[in-house]
């Protein structure tokens, strides 16, 4: 098989236009009745997740589509769905195949970077398809996004869980990206906002992903874009460490905002940081004059609301509501 990954971010620049503040970014074909959409496990094992994967599959039939699932998806391999090899061909095949529409990852984990530099894209260029996901899948939406493509930050298919107060909420926006309808929300501001209106393409995902990511020709070119981060379970001092990291990187230089998703099970150190998470982020960012939304719905709490990455977002931060707001 033919090695493609996505290019270089001296290559990337060529999907820029004159200005290099807008790369040029097309969008999928929306879903419709009787498309088909295939789960696969890219990243970590389904043990005792079958039920789950069921669910999924009835969600996507009852909104007319055709679901099927990846040859290896209930393959296990230690903490892996199958080897890197079997996840890779999973995804290969969906990739290449002409009658899957989109790509509905059905867990994060660990192990999506094992298999980046085994895809090829050929195919995916000249026929695009949705690729769906969150937390871990945020390599593959940094890899859809330097090919020049959208992508979706959604609920996987093992989101689904009957007791979340906020599920209908969940798939709701899922099937409102998918489907092409108009995406928009508001929420309540936090007194940490930093005001302001500003207008690009979001981007982003998982912040130890994007960390990760740094100094490969994975990672993304913020320049003119607004990031958007989310984080589970790590040390306050290693969050400001990622994006300290991010910041020596230029990710923040030519940003148009930042929306912060939800940073959850924050560890405690034996060694107190002092500061709310929110200042943190503030702090890192203080030299930079755009605005940042904090408490955005989206990552690994119960509400996690669909995203489509590379999607020109009118942004606005005010003091009581703020307004997310995708353009067609």
């Amino acid at each position: 098989m033919m090695n493609v990954s996505c290019k270089s971010k001296q290559q990337t620049h060529s999907n820029f236009t004159k200005n290099e503040t807008t790369q040029i970014i097309k969008k999928p074909p929306y879903l419709k009745k009787g498309d088909t959409v295939v789960i696969v496990s890219p990243a970590g094992n389904l043990f005792n997740k079958k039920a789950e994967i069921q669910q999924a599959k009835k969600l996507l039939n009852s909104w007319g589509l055709n679901a099927v699932l990846g040859e290896h998806i209930f393959t296990q391999n230690n903490q892996f769905a199958g080897t890197d090899n079997e996840r890779a061909s999973d995804f290969q095949k969906a990739l290449d195949n002409p009658n899957i529409k989109a790509i509905w990852c059905a867990r994060g984990g660990y192990g999506s970077v094992r298999i980046l530099d085994k895809l090829d894209y050929s195919t995916f260029i000249k026929h695009p398809k949705w690729i769906i996901g969150y937390s871990d899948i945020t390599a593959f939406h940094n890899q859809i996004h330097n090919l020049g493509f959208e992508s979706i930050h959604a609920i996987m298919g093992i989101s689904l869980n009957e007791n979340c107060e906020f599920l209908e909420e969940n798939t709701s926006s899922l099937k409102k990206a998918v489907f092409g309808n108009e995406l928009a929300y508001t929420i309540k501001s936090s007194d940490y906002n930093k005001l302001g209106e500003t207008t690009g393409q979001i981007v982003g995902g998982n912040l130890t992903l994007l960390h990760t990511m740094l100094g490969s020709k994975t990672t993304i070119n913020t320049d003119g874009k607004i990031l958007f981060i989310e984080e589970i379970g790590e040390y306050a001092y290693h969050i400001d460490r990622m994006l300290q990291s991010l910041k020596r990187a230029g990710y923040f230089e030519n940003c148009k905002g930042i929306i912060v998703g939800d940073i959850s099970n924050v560890k405690k150190n034996s060694t107190h940081w002092g500061t709310s998470i929110e200042q943190l982020i503030l702090d890192v960012v203080e030299d930079y004059n755009f605005p940042v939304l904090f408490n955005f719905p989206a990552g690994h709490e119960d509400i996690n609301l669909a995203l489509i990455l590379g999607r020109t977002i009118d942004l606005k931060v005010n003091k009581d509501k703020s307004t997310v707001l995708f353009r067609k």
